[in-house]
């Protein structure tokens, strides 16, 4: 069950056992009014939640079981947005202030004020030792003094509208409002490790209660129960039935005969993103059914004797439910490089002139983009974070080996993501490549630029996506999306390790032809998409 949104006040909802077996990182474990109709910050203090609402300025104590309020104090401001326990009082900072106040909730005093370092506060946390501040269109998040604000560190924020904040003990987690999303990121450089969407349409404050993220939502009024780190690996999401009419051409322009052509295209399958619906059809007829050894079907055709200004065609068709694809990793639980299975480690480890995983440039770039570090997902991303920091895209043509790439320091989809593989192989960790037909804005449209990127084997999940090229962007919370996510627009025809015995380093389709004297042959592909209208009552 997927619960995405839940509108209405004064209502308690819990899953059922069998419900809960089915819930995933995010879905809504129950939830409880609060208790008025302004809420803004939250708080756990180890037995009741905190919530401050700007329309009575008061701080409501309420029971996490059954949102009854407990007790309440007067806001020390008029506009209280982030609230934060630190195991003996309580914080809260206000907007309109810029002040930040520590609160003895037994006497209700305000035992201590200090400035507040940033405008348009929004969030407030606690570590331990110091405050978190997250403030609306800060591109940063702050970690800072409770004795007198003074900003001890600042890491990026994963967006331009960072609003609840709290800390888990491990990761700070951040909700952004206006994107409707809740991110949790390492208090060391604002790196986004999970994702997933808000409750409900105006996610405001977070707490932590040592299980379980709470959310309070200033659209519905409800506080949130949310699932952490359930045992499913991924969700889908926002289904799209679309079929794609898939074109392979190649044109003699003479002026003497191609003697042969054989025409190979790749054969989508069903993937975590994408379920087909039936059998992937072909004209003409194909010649054979290939397997390389990757594992990819590939289906052949043979043409002979094109003659001058004769032209081959070779047609596939595919219809596919596709999903917006969230993986949901957590560090701590993968596995290490010891565990990745030995068949996995032989193909995906191998080198090829094309990665030269020994060359300086290749090493060089793993030692300072890994250091020390052996969780398999921290050198996945790592690689990741230093591929995006060392390249620029460019759609160039003229494909180079990785350490040629990765010197020049810009390439296609196709370039990141061999130069990403050289650097996974050469730390350890195993990777390949997926490509695709793409659907290009609207859901009818044609692609003949495709797009291809990465797989990277954590052992406790398996394969997992990663797209160095549209990773390429400012804020983390963007750059998290290429990591572990897969968009509802991409149908995965190939995947590959490298060269193919048909495919070669190609992905979708690829041709050979023999030919007597001189012949000028131009290739066309392009994928046409239609939506899959759904059937009629």
């Amino acid at each position: 069950m997927r619960i995405d949104r839940i509108t209405g006040v004064a209502v308690v909802l819990v899953l059922t056992v069998s419900q809960l077996a089915l819930a995933f990182t995010g879905d809504t474990l129950k939830s409880i009014p609060a208790p008025h109709g302004c809420p803004q910050g939250l708080a756990f203090d180890g037995e009741y939640l905190w919530s401050a609402d700007r329309k009575s300025d008061l701080i409501y104590c309420v029971n996490p079981e059954s949102g009854s309020v407990i007790d309440s104090l007067k806001t020390p401001g008029y506009v209280p947005r982030g609230l934060a326990w630190d195991g003996q009082r309580l914080w809260c900072v206000d907007a309109q202030e810029e002040l930040i106040y520590a609160i003895d909730p037994a006497t209700k005093i305000v035992e201590r004020t200090i400035y507040c370092p940033v405008s348009r506060p929004t969030g407030l946390a606690w570590d331990g030792e110091y405050l978190w501040l997250a403030a609306d269109r800060d591109e940063e998040i702050h970690q800072i003094s409770s004795e007198d604000g003074t900003t001890i560190a600042s890491i990026p924020a994963p967006t331009a509208h960072p609003w609840g904040l709290t800390f888990d003990g491990t990761y700070l987690w951040v909700s952004d409002r206006y994107k409707d999303m809740i991110y949790m990121i390492t208090p060391d450089n604002g790196d986004v490790v999970v994702s997933f969407d808000t409750p409900g349409p105006h996610g405001c404050g977070l707490a932590w209660d040592g299980s379980h993220l709470w959310n309070i939502d200033y659209q519905t009024d409800l506080i949130y129960a949310l699932v952490i780190d359930d045992d499913s690996n991924f969700v889908r999401l926002d289904e799209k039935k679309q079929q794609v009419e898939f074109i392979h051409q190649v044109r003699n322009f003479g002026p003497d005969t191609i003697k042969t052509v054989d025409v190979y295209l790749a054969i989508p399958r069903d993937l975590d993103n994408q379920e087909l619906l039936g059998s992937v059809t072909f004209e003409p007829e194909v010649t054979g059914v290939l397997t390389d050894k990757w594992g990819q079907d590939v289906a052949h055709f043979r043409f002979e004797d094109l003659a001058p200004a004769e032209f081959t065609t070779v047609r596939m068709l595919a219809s596919a439910t596709m999903y917006q694809t969230r993986y949901f990793v957590f560090p701590d639980k993968v596995g290490s490089l010891d565990d990745i299975p030995r068949e996995i480690s032989d193909l995906y480890l191998a080198d090829d002139a094309k990665f030269s995983l020994e060359s300086k440039i290749i090493q060089d770039g793993v030692k300072e983009a890994v250091g020390g570090d052996t969780n398999p997902y921290w050198i996945a991303r790592k690689i990741f974070n230093y591929v995006i920091a060392h390249m620029e895209y460019e759609l160039a043509g003229g494909w180079n080996v990785a350490p040629a790439v990765l010197e020049r320091g810009n390439g296609s989809c196709s370039e990141y993501s061999f130069v990403y593989i050289a650097m996974c192989r050469a730390a350890g960790l195993p990777a390949r490549y997926a490509g695709s037909i793409v659907v290009r804005s609207d859901d009818a449209s044609y692609d003949d630029v495709f797009h291809r990127w990465v797989e990277v084997y954590l052992p406790g999940y398996g394969w997992i996506p990663v797209d160095p090229s549209r990773g390429d962007k400012k804020w983390p919370a963007d750059r998290a999306n290429a990591f572990g996510y897969l968009s509802n627009s991409v149908l995965i025809t190939t995947i590959g390790g490298g060269g193919s015995e048909y495919l070669e380093w190609g992905y979708n389709a690829n041709e050979h032809w023999t030919s007597v004297g001189r012949c000028k042959v131009e290739v066309e592909n392009f994928g046409e998409w239609t939506p899959v209208e759904p059937p009629s009552e």
